[in-house]
C-alpha cells in the first residue's frame, strides 16, 4: 500500500492542447493489462529528454538520445512488460522496428518517434505484439487520456501517478500535466524509471534541454527507493507552444521563472510519488542536511542516509537504533567532517548535538516520531550554510518478496 498516496481522478488531470494519448492492451508480458501507450504530438512543439546515467542503458534510451539529437519529435511510443535492456544489437533493431511501425501509420519519419519500455531486463522486446497493438492505441488517441496513460505504464506500482496544475504566463493560462511510473529500481541519478510532463507553454526550444536539467535535478535526481540505477530511466519534457502568451526566451525573466516554478512543483509531485509507492513501503522520509560548505556535500550525506539498508530497516520497524544514521554520516565521503558539530533531528526531536547523544533525548521520543507514515531526519553538518534534501522510503518484508517474485 502506497503512504499517503491516492489515485487521481481523470477530472484532476486537465488536457494539454497540442497533445493527445492512447492506450492498448497489447499482451506484451501478460493478457489484459493495459501495456502499450503512444502520445501523439502536433507540429511545432519543442521536446527535450533527460535519461539514465547507467552505462548498461536499455536500447530505447540509445534510440531516444538519437532521435532527440534530430529534433522534431512528434510521437512516443511506451511499453510496458518489457524493458529492452541487456539485449545487445538486438534489442536496438527492435527499437528501431518499434518506432518504424508507428511512424509508418503517422505517416512520419521513424526518426520522429521515442520509444520507450520498462519491464524484465534481458528479454527480446516483443516488437509484433506492439506492432498488432498500434491500431487500438491510435484508435484510443485523445486529449483525455492521461490517466488511462498512467496505468498503461505501471509496472510493480500500486497507484497511477500523475499530476497537473495551471498557472498564468504574461495573464494567459497555461496547463502543465505530467506522469511517472516506478516504485522499485529507483536511485535516478538523472531521471526517474518513466516521466512525462507536457504543458502549452511557449517556450524557445533552445531552453528545453536546461529545463529539463533543471526539473529533474529539483525533482527525480532527490528521490531513491532502494540506490539501484535503472537501465531504462528517462525523463521527458514536451512544450506543444500553443498558449497563446508571448515565447518564454529566458528561465530566469518573470514569465520563466514562473512557468519552471510550476512545473518543478508537478515534477516534484511526480517523483515523491514513486517513493510514497516504493516497493513495500510503509513510510515516506524526507531527509534534509543542513549547514554544509556545498549542496554537493549535503546530498551526498543524505544519499548516504537515504541508502541504508540499516536506515531503512530501523525505520521499518519503528525502532530508534539512530546511531545508524550517525553511521552513514561518518561513511558519507566528506573527509574532513568534525563530528562533534552534528546535530541530528526526528521531526520535532532533538535526538544529537556536537556528535553525540542529546542528555534530554528520550528514547520514546524517536520511537513516536518513527512510527509515524511521514518523518522528516535533519542532520546539522556545521560546516557552511548550504543544504540539500532527499526522499526515500523504509525496507519492509514486502520490498524482499516483490523483487524475488518480480519475473513469475
Amino acid at each position: 500500500m502506497a503512504v499517503n498516496l491516492t489515485a487521481p481522478r481523470p477530472g484532476d488531470l486537465h488536457p494539454v492542447p497540442g497533445l493527445r494519448i492512447g492506450v492498448a492492451e497489447a499482451g506484451i508480458r501478460k493478457a489484459n493489462r493495459r501495456d502499450l501507450t503512444v502520445v501523439l504530438i502536433d507540429p511545432g512543439a519543442s521536446v527535450a529528454g533527460v535519461f539514465t546515467q547507467n552505462r548498461f542503458c536499455a536500447a530505447p534510451v540509445q534510440v531516444c538520445r538519437d532521435h532527440l539529437a534530430r529534433g522534431d519529435i512528434r510521437a512516443m511510443v511506451i511499453n510496458t512488460g518489457n524493458a529492452n535492456a541487456g539485449t545487445g544489437q538486438d534489442g536496438l533493431v527492435r527499437a528501431r522496428s518499434t518506432c518504424i511501425a508507428l511512424a509508418r501509420k503517422l505517416e512520419l519519419a521513424p526518426e520522429q518517434i521515442l520509444p520507450f519500455s520498462t519491464g524484465v531486463i534481458m528479454e527480446p522486446l516483443p516488437v509484433d505484439r506492439i506492432e498488432a497493438g498500434l491500431p487500438a492505441a491510435l484508435a484510443d488517441a485523445g486529449p483525455d487520456n492521461w490517466l488511462r496513460a498512467a496505468e498503461g505504464i505501471m509496472t510493480t506500482d500500486t497507484v497511477p501517478k500523475a499530476f497537473s496544475r495551471r498557472l498564468k504566463i504574461d495573464g494567459v493560462e497555461v496547463t502543465i500535466t505530467g506522469i511517472s511510473k516506478g516504485a522499485g529500481m529507483i536511485r535516478p541519478n538523472m531521471a526517474t524509471m518513466l516521466g512525462f510532463m507536457a504543458t502549452d507553454a511557449r517556450i524557445d526550444q533552445s531552453l528545453m534541454q536546461q529545463l529539463a536539467l533543471d526539473l529533474a535535478e529539483g525533482s527525480f535526481n532527490r528521490v531513491t527507493v532502494d540506490g539501484d540505477t535503472s537501465t531504462n530511466d528517462s525523463f521527458v519534457v514536451i512544450a506543444t507552444n500553443q498558449a497563446a502568451h508571448p515565447v518564454v526566451t529566458s528561465l530566469d525573466s518573470p514569465a520563466g521563472k514562473a512557468l519552471k516554478a510550476g512545473m518543478l512543483d508537478v515534477a516534484r509531485q511526480l517523483a515523491q510519488a514513486i517513493v510514497r509507492d516504493g516497493e513495500g513501503a510503509t513510510k515516506f522520509i524526507t531527509v534534509r542536511v543542513e549547514g554544509g560548505k556545498t549542496s554537493e556535500e549535503c546530498r551526498k550525506v543524505a544519499y548516504a542516509i537515504a541508502h541504508s539498508p540499516l536506515v531503512k530497516t530501523a525505520f521499518f520497524a519503528s525502532d530508534p537504533n539512530l546511531g545508524r544514521i550517525l553511521a552513514a554520516v561518518g561513511y558519507a565521503g566528506i573527509d574532513d567532517l568534525d563530528q562533534t558539530k552534528i546535530d541530528l533531528y526526528l521531526d520535532d526531536v532533538h535526538v544529537a548535538v556536537n556528535g553525540g547523544r542529546n542528555p534530554a533525548y528520550r528514547e520514546e521520543d524517536g520511537q513516536r516520531v518513527m512510527k509515524q507514515s511521514e518523518i522528516t531526519v535533519r542532520v546539522g553538518l556545521g560546516r557552511g550554510t548550504q543544504a540539500d534534501t532527499v526522499w526515500t522510503c523504509d525496507f519492509s518484508h514486502d520490498y524482499v518478496t516483490i523483487n524475488a517474485d518480480y519475473r513469475s
